[in-house]
């Protein structure tokens, strides 16, 4: 058993009030312990008839007190923490992170505007953080040409074949086989292909799209393998996509229990943390929850 909490970051809105659930379910699945955490933002600088002339008490927080009557007395309940905090929460939440194994929390809160797909505490959690997030959607969000997967429990992965990321491998996988679910790994591929020509150069020859399409298949067994080996009880279904990674997945999540993408890896060009085009992609119109894992630390 894991010592590492399941943090549910809560602010009374619906939003939060199911990811609560969500992460409640994790916490069991994982035989861990819940913590759910209140971040509440305190402006110093507002005018005092917009906001009370001083911090709010520490001991006084109805947002927990409504969750702790709310989770009293179910059953199989995990050994819960509640823990009030202030500041902002798109930076507390990442501090948070550090002592946690994931990080959950609905896809917009009380701030900002009605429109938004995903809250700025969402990016900054998910870009940020330190141990997976995990965003979960409003209910019915609606997915143009969504295909789904067929009946049965499912957890989709985006599969990079030029460079597949082992931790965001590893949680899909450990995620399927908590739930006793197949695992999906789209693997897409750039098409129609589009080569760079200088003046004067003779253009490729053609390439049939098939080819490229097996060859992205068996690039993509072969980087699951080892973890077939470790999973021998999830089932795996490797789907190799022409186009857009980030429209398959999203096509690829109603229905999906999870879709797991991994977070930017960083590099000497680009040393600060960033979600990249795919994974902002699929955070912002995503039907199911998405986990956000960040990459595996370099080797020394």
């Amino acid at each position: 058993m894991s010592t590492l909490p399941v943090i549910a970051a809560v602010d009374g809105s619906d939003h939060s009030m199911r990811a609560l659930e969500w992460a409640l379910d994790a916490a069991r699945r994982r035989s861990a312990p819940l913590r759910v955490v209140h971040v509440r933002q305190y402006a110093h600088w507002a005018q005092p008839e917009v906001l009370a002339a001083g911090p709010p008490d520490p001991q006084d927080d109805p947002v927990l007190d409504r969750v702790r009557a709310g989770l009293e007395g179910l059953d199989d309940l995990p050994d819960t923490e509640y823990l009030g905090l202030e500041g902002a929460p798109g930076a507390v939440l990442p501090e948070q992170s550090a002592s946690a194994q994931l990080l959950v929390l609905g896809s917009r809160g009380r701030g900002g505007f009605a429109g938004l797909l995903l809250g700025s505490n969402g990016i900054a959690a998910a870009r940020d953080a330190e141990c997976a997030v995990v965003v979960v959607p409003r209910p019915g969000r609606e997915v143009q040409g969504g295909t789904g997967g067929g009946p049965g429990s499912r957890v989709v992965v985006g599969l990079k074949v030029d460079g597949p990321d082992e931790a965001t491998l590893e949680f899909a996988f450990a995620e399927a086989a908590r739930r006793g679910a197949r695992l999906q790994a789209v693997a897409a591929y750039p098409w129609p292909a589009q080569p760079w020509m200088t003046p004067g150069e003779l253009p490729p020859p053609i390439v049939d799209q098939d080819v490229i399409e097996d060859e992205t298949r068996i690039l993509a067994e072969g980087f699951l393998a080892p973890y077939r080996e470790r999973h021998p009880d999830v089932p795996v279904e490797p789907v190799a996509a022409a186009g857009d990674a980030a429209g398959h997945l999203v096509a690829a999540s109603p229905g999906a229990d999870l879709v797991v993408v991994g977070r930017h890896r960083r590099h000497l060009l680009a040393p600060a943390r960033m979600l990249g085009s795919v994974t902002h992609a699929v955070l912002l119109h995503a039907a199911s929850p998405v986990a956000v894992v960040p990459p595996a630390p370099p080797e020394e």
